[in-house]
This record gives structure tokens, C-alpha cells and sequence, in this order.
């Protein structure tokens, strides 16, 4: 009997060592939220090339664990986003949350997050609450504040004096708005007012014209990205270039996926933001060419560098963590993180879980009879002016 009862002790506890490496055999998988479908889907196509992009490069296996994405449309609706998520993390049983083409949308799933301490990942959305919403989101896109304010510098110190801010009335949108505004006073420069649209099926034939009677130096403003080509039609159409109008703002405004569509009416647009197809760095050089190849031709944008990093910052964690996929674990081992990226480096703030990176200065220009987003200046290392320390 006592041999016996050794033997069964021996067995149960190699049975109880074996546990964690079973465990680590299970796939890994990440619930990607995106619109594939509605004015939003050039974003969520953009995020999930990006996505793919990153594992053809870099493998589908991550310390003994096999990646398996589960690519979610939601429409940009921020009820789909997040009952797809409750689906993803009852049903699924996904060990990450990923995408978010919009700041409510990600606002909308953070508490399911929370609840059931899953790391959300944030690609796209930009508002620079969003972090705060939950202790387990971590940003790989930008916020909008992180480009407002270097763009407030950059036009007083080269002799811009009075400005109208023009943006959408949703979070990003009032975050630019109050960013820029706040630092280009603070720089000697004049607000003479701030325009608000609404986000859904917004006319901004009236605001452009409310513009052009106030003789501003320059127009600043932020819409998604999906909105700007008609934001510049307008522009052009009231003749505020030819009234002596700069029209300045975030990248969204001139993103890389829409420059051809606006065309030459592009052109002199003066921009700040985190990442242009035309960086001038050997890996970002490599990206675009992969990516084109990979996409029919398709020049990536920001989001698809948001996806296709976003994905680094989870390979790196899981790696860290050897395997093991808690959420807790996960999100301590993104915290520090410095991503060398496409976009240039940058880090997983360890203190509120945002994205510090270098900001540009661009203006459009024509590279090889192409429209491009080309870099003037470099800002280093910027964080979310939103947050505190």
C-alpha cells in the first residue's frame, strides 16, 4: 500500500507540473474589433492588413503558442463593438482585444475589459481618455493632443498670428480643438473661433464660409480621416487658399490612403503627425514595399502602421510572459515597452500605458509624380499632453 500510494503521488504531481506547459499549447487569440463594412471600412481594411502583415512576417507562433486572429465587424457602431466583445470573451474565449477604429467604440468595450481582465488594444482611436478608461488598454496608435500641440509650435514659430479651429464634435475631435487652441495661445497666437461639426453626416460648406469672414492666417482642423477629402473640396471651393488661408491640422486630414482621392488640391496642406508612407528609414522602406506587395498596390496609412504595431507590442509581451496570457502578466510586460517601428521608435508609457513616439512636421508635395506626406521637421519622443505624471 505505501509503494502504491507513492506511485499515485508521483503521477499526480507530474500530472500538476505538466499543467502549465498544456496550458501554453492553447492558441492565443485576439478578438479583432474593426469596420469591414460603412464609412469607416477603409480603417478597419487598413488595421487588419497591417495585422496580417505583421504575422506573414513574423510567424504565427509566440513562445509555444499558436496566434489565431478572430477579425470582428462592427461597423464603427459602438453598440456592435461592444457586443461583439462580450461574445468575444464568453464565447471565445479570446485572450486579447484588439483594433477600434473610434474613440467611442473603444470607450464602449474598455469596461468589458476591465471586468474580465483582458488587454484591449487600441489601433486607431485617438482620444486620450481612452486609457484611462480601463487599467488594461494600451494605445499603439496616437492620441490627438500628442500631434495638436507640436503643430501650435511649429506655425507660431514660423509667423502664423490668428487661426479658426474647425473639427468634429466628438472626443478626438474636441481633444484637438482644446490641445491646439491651449498651445497656440500660450505661443502669442489668436484663437477667433472654434467650429464644431457633427460627426454624422456633417455639411461643412457654412463653416467654411463663416471661415473665410473671419481672414484667419491659417484654418486647423481634425475629422476622420474617411472625411477629409470633402473637408478639402471645401476649402478649395470658398476660395479660402486664395483669400491667403494655410490650411493646417492632424495627419488624418491628408492620411496616405486618401491623398490620391483628394488629389492636388492637396498640395501645401501643412500637417503634423506620427507616420508618413514617405518616412525615410530602411524598415519603414521595407513595410511600404511589403505592404503594397501584399495589398495590390494599396500605400499603408497610419492605421495599418497601428495594427501591424499593435501586434508587436502583444508578440513582445507574450514573449516576456514566456507563454502565459493573463491579462494582468500581459499588460505588465507591455508597460516599457520601446517598439522599433516603421513609424520610428517608440515606448508603452509605464506609467499610464499610452504611446510615446516622435511626431512630424509634413506638408504635401509631389515625390516621383506622387502625391506624399513629406517630413520637414522631427519632434522626439512626445507623450500625450492629456496626461499627467
Amino acid at each position: 500500500m505505501g509503494k502504491r500510494a507513492f506511485l499515485v503521488a508521483v503521477l499526480c504531481a507530474g500530472a500538476v507540473a505538466a499543467l502549465p506547459a498544456a496550458a501554453q499549447t492553447k492558441p492565443f487569440k485576439i478578438g479583432l474589433i474593426v469596420p469591414m463594412t460603412g464609412p469607416f471600412t477603409s480603417v478597419g481594411k487598413q488595421i487588419d492588413a497591417g495585422v496580417r502583415l505583421y504575422i506573414a512576417q513574423h510567424g504565427d507562433t509566440v513562445a509555444g503558442r499558436k496566434i489565431e486572429v478572430i477579425l470582428k465587424d462592427d461597423g464603427a457602431v459602438p453598440a456592435n463593438s461592444r457586443r461583439i466583445a462580450q461574445e468575444l470573451v464568453v464565447a471565445d474565449k479570446v485572450d486579447a482585444l484588439a483594433g477600434f477604429a473610434i474613440t467611442p467604440s473603444a470607450l464602449a468595450v474598455a469596461p468589458i475589459a476591465t471586468q474580465s481582465k483582458t488587454p484591449l488594444i487600441v489601433m486607431s482611436a485617438a482620444a486620450s481618455a481612452i486609457t484611462e478608461a480601463s487599467p488594461y488598454v494600451v494605445r499603439s496608435s496616437f492620441t490627438v493632443g500628442q500631434v495638436s500641440v507640436p503643430l501650435a509650435d511649429y506655425v507660431t514659430k514660423n509667423g502664423m498670428k490668428k487661426v479658426v479651429t474647425l473639427v468634429t464634435d466628438y472626443a478626438p475631435g474636441v481633444d484637438a480643438e482644446q490641445s491646439f487652441a491651449a498651445r497656440f495661445k500660450a505661443d502669442g497666437g489668436q484663437v477667433l473661433d472654434t467650429l464644431r461639426v457633427p460627426l454624422r453626416s456633417p455639411d461643412y460648406a457654412p463653416f467654411m464660409q463663416k471661415v473665410r469672414d473671419l481672414h484667419p492666417d491659417g484654418l486647423f482642423i481634425f475629422v476622420p480621416a474617411p472625411e477629409a477629402p470633402a473637408v478639402v473640396k471645401q476649402f478649395r471651393e470658398r476660395g479660402l487658399d486664395r483669400a491667403g488661408v494655410q490650411l493646417i491640422g492632424t495627419g488624418d486630414v491628408v492620411d496616405d490612403d486618401s491623398l490620391e482621392r483628394i488629389g492636388d488640391e492637396a498640395l501645401g496642406i501643412l500637417t503634423a503627425h506620427h507616420y508618413s508612407a514617405a518616412h525615410a528609414s530602411p524598415l519603414n522602406q521595407a513595410f511600404v514595399q511589403a505592404y503594397e506587395k501584399a495589398n495590390n498596390g494599396q500605400r499603408p496609412n497610419f492605421m495599418a502602421v497601428g495594427g501591424y504595431d499593435g501586434m508587436n507590442v502583444l508578440y513582445a509581451a507574450l514573449a516576456k510572459t514566456g507563454g502565459t496570457a493573463s491579462g494582468e502578466a500581459l499588460v505588465a510586460a507591455m508597460k516599457g515597452l520601446t517598439i522599433d517601428s516603421p513609424r520610428g521608435p517608440w515606448t508603452v508609457d509605464a506609467n499610464n500605458r499610452d504611446i510615446v513616439q516622435n511626431v512630424y512636421i509634413r506638408r504635401v508635395d509631389k515625390v516621383r509624380g506622387q502625391l506624399f506626406n513629406v517630413e520637414i521637421s522631427t519632434i522626439p519622443a512626445v507623450a500625450d499632453p492629456g496626461k499627467s505624471k
